[in-house]
């Protein structure tokens, strides 16, 4: 593979200083453009150590307003990134819409150096390389650019910059760009060919750069991403004129039976039950609280259902169970200007509890295929590849340590029509409803299909949703309480 770039190439200075006045000029221009287009660009800065990676990093900001750039060195890993998700870090550094992020390695360095010290295998490596292909899929289809650039030195060069660098940190320090140097060409290198051969796809391709000679190594690079830019720019004004039409609404006929016309919804639970039953589980719930702490195991519990079917109630049941250190609790609402600038499950990632905590999300990245989808604020290829985005996230979750529980609270319209009229009459209650919970009553059939392909496809062995009848506050409540205290005595005697 990487023979290809083993050319010798070069540009004396006076070449490179002429071609840096267009390129400077031309990817100025572009970073514009990409702004006002609000699209977000990615580059990956990856290769061979002492291959120039920072200096073409520093060139990249004192070419580019660098007030819409932000640059990642993914070191040593820092507390709060040990205590979460493998890529966490990653999500927290992706730029907003409009703006442009540079990261060193990125999610390819760990797989790479892993692989070449024997601590990873073949079958581990390519497993890797699938995790990356879906991670870029999906930011290419929210509208991000990914540029991925890969240096190579030939065996050679890279061991007299190696002997070289390790003259010079004698005397200064040496460059820091390389973050898990001390490994052998070959294996590194192989590696590498292996990981870069799985990943390069026809939306986010590998460009492969000769570095053996640094005016050819910068210029090559701002070949690369002045393409990539002008390609995703074009693709941009496409897309806005496809998308001029607003997409129907599809897929919302209620006929037939769902899965929610299976649940018993004449179940209830006597006053005097729940309170027993109440302070059981609620003791227990708390000893798991803290041995899920002691185990470094983080929780994530998340509420859905239909409005006024009790989900603040279960909530507040289970958090004044739990120290409340242990634990954060989030309302979700519209997404914030920031949020919008990002893909949507990123400000859903930020919210990720560290090792040992829990969060409970009132509404969540279900939103995508609920409310979004009935409502038409997200198009029809959005919520539709959803269903896959948030199974990997969900599986990345469990993947790291942590217990995942989704509930569904459901209500029958007589019921909910109950509560909203009791809702009205009561000073204290009446700021809980809004003209969008009388408005989405008249959606009901809509929201019941969503509901129901919602639970078929993303209820998975790893994250499996609990579907609650919840027509009787009493049984709902005691019925979370217990799953969630099954749910984490399993995963506690699992892990």
């Amino acid at each position: 593979m990487f023979e290809a770039v083993e050319l010798g190439q070069s540009l004396s200075k006076a070449e490179f200083k002429q071609a840096e006045t267009t390129f400077r000029a031309e990817l100025l221009q572009l970073q514009r453009q990409l702004a006002e287009a609000k699209v977000a660009a990615l580059i990956v800065i990856a290769g061979v150590e002492g291959a120039g990676k920072g200096a073409v990093v520093n060139r990249l900001n004192k070419w580019l307003d660098n007030r819409d750039m932000a640059t990642h060195a993914f070191w040593d890993e820092t507390a709060a990134e040990t205590q979460r998700p493998e890529y966490w870090r990653y999500w927290m550094g992706l730029p907003a819409r409009g703006a442009i992020g540079i990261m060193f390695g990125a999610w390819y360095w760990d797989p790479i150096y892993r692989h070449c010290r024997g601590q990873a295998s073949d079958a581990e490596l390519d497993d890797g390389g699938q995790r990356i292909k879906e991670l870029e899929h999906m930011l290419h289809q929210d509208g991000m650019l990914i540029i991925k650039l890969w240096f190579h030195l030939s065996k050679k060069t890279f061991h007299q910059r190696i002997k070289q660098r390790s003259e010079a940190a004698k005397h200064v320090r040496a460059e820091k760009g390389d973050e898990h140097g001390g490994v052998d060409y070959k294996p590194f290198v192989l590696s590498a060919a292996r990981l870069i051969s799985r990943t390069d796809t026809r939306v986010c391709p590998w460009n492969l750069i000769e570095a053996e000679d640094d005016y050819f190594r910068d210029i090559s690079v701002a070949q690369a991403i002045r393409a990539g830019l002008t390609q995703r720019l074009a693709e941009h004004r496409v897309a806005d004129r496809r998308l001029a039409v607003p997409n129907p609404l599809v897929g919302v006929d209620a006929s037939g039976a769902s899965i929610l016309d299976t649940l018993d919804m004449g179940t209830a639970l006597a006053k005097s039950d729940y309170k027993a039953q109440l302070k059981h589980y609620q003791k227990q719930l708390s000893e798991l609280a803290w041995q899920a702490y002691d185990a470094g195991m983080s929780t994530v519990i998340v509420f859905e259902g239909w409005d006024a079917a009790g989900k603040g109630g279960a909530i507040r049941r289970l958090t004044s169970a739990v120290d409340a250190r242990l634990y954060r609790s989030h309302s979700v609402a519209a997404p914030s200007d920031e949020e919008l600038a990002h893909h949507y499950l990123w400000r859903f990632w930020r919210q990720v509890p560290r090792a040992g905590y829990m969060t409970l999300y009132d509404r969540s990245w279900y939103g995508r295929v609920l409310v979004e989808r009935v409502e038409q604020l997200a198009r029809t290829d959005e919520w539709q590849r959803a269903y896959q985005e948030i199974n990997d996230f969900e599986e990345q979750l469990v993947d790291s340590g942590a217990a995942v529980l989704k509930f569904w609270l459901h209500v029958t319209p007589e019921e909910q029509l109950k509560r909203f009229e009791q809702r009205q009459q009561t000073p204290w209650k009446q700021y809980k409803l809004t003209d969008d919970d009388w408005r989405n009553r008249d959606k009901r059939d809509a929201y019941e299909a969503a509901v129901n392909e919602m639970v078929l496809r993303t209820s998975t062995g790893k994250a499996p949703w609990c579907l609650i009848p919840a027509d009787d506050k009493y049984y709902a409540r005691i019925n979370v309480l217990k799953e969630v205290c099954e749910r984490l005595d399993q995963a506690l005697h699992t892990n």
